[in-house]
């Protein structure tokens, strides 16, 4: 039992280390200005955390066209944070293990939709996928398995006035709270077009060009459909027989094992954070911002944790389907807030 203690507590040492490490670890201007082959590069010669490869969805775009694309959070992160600061934010001080990994996939392995990889393909709304798979994931959780839907993204992107600017980014918090007032009908990807409103961009290529999808630089900009209020031709409900709703949104405490305890009772969380180059080039390992330029906002859907070695991480799902990152997912360091990414997560409860 000993020894046990022993490697424990060498194991916490060591992952403290890392943490220090990167929590204390300067970017160069020169770092990050660096982008495309040279980024690459640079981050794989520099760190053994993570790799990264050229992802052909950004390249040849425009700086304009590429913050379109990635920017979906309509707010500066810190922002977002002081909002969940003002609005009171759940902590969870419950008597809780927190075990040293933790995946909802297998934690609820009735539950499909939490390992589900969807694609926003050239629409800036990775703002109504995490609120649309987090809602998806827990009314599923919620009902022990017995209720599982595909809630629509669409829904949110056309019919949400208040949550942002559609496919030009948006607010999680607010569509959270627009589920709770006004409902969310379902809606699958665009290659199964199921349920009431499915969504209406086809994917594109993301990464390494083995999808056989069309490049993204290829397609124009996503514009949102006007809110119709009306289920695609022949779904069997109507538009408000089809509306699912929420109990209630909140924010989560900034501390980790609030994070932890709130995804292990109730699901996966939404995360906003900041993106670099280097996330955008990204191909596996665990992340942590090293070089490249600011590039917006993103959203993503946290699932767990886990150790990599000593290094802390958290897992998250991705909106860039599956050939991006670790098929469609992705590590992220845990515990020094990096890029902001345990700032300003939310949440919500189904009724």
């Amino acid at each position: 039992q000993r020894s046990v203690l022993i490697l424990a507590l060498v194991a916490v040492v060591s992952g403290n280390h890392v943490l220090d490490e990167l929590r204390d670890r300067v970017i160069s201007p020169e770092a990050e200005q660096l982008t495309g082959q040279a980024l690459v590069d640079y981050v794989n010669a520099n760190q053994q955390l993570f790799k990264t490869k050229l992802n052909s969805r950004f390249a040849g775009m425009s700086e304009e066209r590429k913050k379109k694309m990635v920017n979906g959070i309509a707010a500066p992160i810190a922002d977002l944070a002081a909002e969940l600061d003002r609005e009171g934010r759940v902590t969870h001080d419950a008597n809780i293990d927190i075990p040293e990994s933790f995946d909802a996939r297998t934690a609820w392995h009735q539950c499909s939709t939490i390992g589900l990889i969807r694609d926003q393909s050239v629409c800036g709304a990775c703002w109504a996928f995490i609120v649309s798979e987090v809602i998806s994931d827990r009314i599923c959780i919620a009902s022990g398995g017995s209720k599982q839907y595909n809630i629509s993204a669409a829904d949110l992107i056309s019919c949400c006035e208040y949550c942002g600017a559609a496919c030009g980014g948006g607010l999680p918090l607010p569509a959270l709270k627009y589920w709770v007032a006004q409902g969310l009908v379902t809606g699958s990807n665009y290659e199964d077009q199921l349920g009431c409103m499915p969504y209406p961009f086809p994917p594109c290529e993301h990464h390494n060009n083995n999808t056989g999808y069309p490049q993204c630089t290829s397609m124009p900009h996503g514009e949102a459909a006007e809110c119709s209020k009306t289920c695609q031709p022949g779904y069997s409900l109507t538009y408000a027989q089809d509306k699912h709703y929420g109990k209630s949104a909140y924010g989560i405490n900034k501390r980790v094992r609030d994070i932890q305890i709130e995804i292990m009772k109730n699901g996966p969380v939404a995360a906003a954070f900041d993106v670099y180059e280097d996330f955008l080039q990204y191909s596996g390992g665990v992340y942590f911002h090293l070089a490249g330029d600011y590039a917006g906002g993103h959203g993503v859907k946290v699932i767990g944790w886990g150790v990599d070695g000593t290094t802390p991480y958290w897992l998250a799902v991705n909106s860039w389907n599956e050939d991006w990152g670790e098929n469609g997912l992705f590590r992220i360091i845990r515990g020094i807030d990096n890029c902001g990414f345990e700032l300003a997560m939310v949440a919500g409860l189904p009724k």
